[in-house]
């Protein structure tokens, strides 16, 4: 007995200077929280993405987004900003008011991350949010070049500060809860 009290105060004192002893935290928070990793801000995207799924995909479906597509048709340029301003619509809708008060979407609510700006305070919609999912929107709208424009946007996290182009556009970034 008097062994395992022993044995787990020193484990106890190990987990004490283990968890003291992590520069990456230290480096990452900047003060105004730890950075979120890179998998927990993919694993939201992919959450947030499914949802626009399930409520874009039946859309296009209703209104003969798919009808041609066998035959090699694209949808009208007209079309595409339609689904696109839909797209934006339904974004504002399903995560605004959990953007607006604590910086996430539902994705990044799952996950307990969330968007703050530099300074970190929430970020505002017209000086942070608009700008941010703007950058981050917009791009994947143009034919051709939107698929490409997109992709650069994200692998900007591979940067030493874990932020997108949309981060940078929109001075935020993206901490644990």
């Amino acid at each position: 007995m008097i062994l395992n009290k022993k044995i787990r105060k020193e484990l106890l004192e190990d987990n004490v200077n283990e968890t003291t002893e992590q520069p990456n935290l230290i480096n990452e928070s900047n003060g105004t929280g730890i950075l979120a990793s890179r998998w927990k801000r993919l694993g939201a995207s992919i959450i947030d993405g499914l949802l626009m799924m399930i409520v874009t995909i039946p859309t296009m479906y209703f209104t003969g987004g798919f009808d041609g597509i066998l035959d090699g048709i694209k949808p009208s340029i007209g079309y595409n900003l339609m689904m696109a301003i839909f797209g934006i619509i339904v974004f504002i809708l399903i995560n605004g008011k959990l953007l607006i008060n604590d910086g996430q979407t539902i994705g990044k609510f799952f996950f307990r991350i969330k968007i703050i700006t530099l300074d970190g305070n929430l970020p505002l919609v017209n000086e942070h949010l608009l700008k941010r999912y703007a950058i981050f929107f917009i791009p994947g709208q143009i034919p051709f070049a939107g698929g490409l424009l997109s992709l650069i946007n994200v692998l900007f996290i591979f940067g030493e500060k874990k932020r997108c182009i949309h981060d940078l556009a929109g001075g935020t970034k993206v901490v644990l809860v």
